[in-house]
């Protein structure tokens, strides 16, 4: 058909039809192997208690930008598909003008934010461990 229609009649035909717009859910792009050690670690704790849990210092890296684009979405989804894999933008860290930073927290303390300003391979990494962790609990054994 070569029949245009305005685009408050699809919308209302969409509404109709039981379909609702809205910005999809972001979901971090994670690779099968990582779903499946993601799970495995899951299952391997999930019996732990509180006590076990004060035993363990999480600590992870992150880039903030110093620039944003908004690059809004809108997809056309009925209500019960909101998590359904077509429904979902993934998103992954972002690259560009920014400063990364790596920080750590346990049950016990907060540990401080150190910027990186190379690459955190192994190295840099147990560097981080040594200056700015063993500190913390160095500090806690006294």
């Amino acid at each position: 058909m070569q029949q245009s229609i305005c685009e408050a009649t699809t919308c209302t035909t969409l509404r109709w039809m039981g379909y609702n717009s809205r910005r999809p859910h972001r979901v971090p792009l994670i690779s099968t192997t990582k779903r499946k050690k993601r799970l495995q670690f899951a299952r391997a704790h999930q019996n732990w208690t509180v006590e076990d849990w004060k035993n363990v210092a999480w600590s992870d890296e992150s880039r903030f930008l110093l620039r944003h684009s908004d690059g809004r979405v809108r997809i056309w989804c009925k209500q019960n598909e909101n998590m359904d894999p077509s429904c979902l933008v993934t998103t992954v860290q972002a690259g560009g003008g920014g400063v990364m930073v790596w920080g750590m927290f346990s049950w016990h303390t907060l540990g401080p934010l150190v910027p990186i300003g190379h690459c955190l391979n192994a190295t840099a990494y147990l560097s981080i461990f040594s200056d700015h962790v063993h500190p913390l609990y160095d500090q806690r054994a006294v």
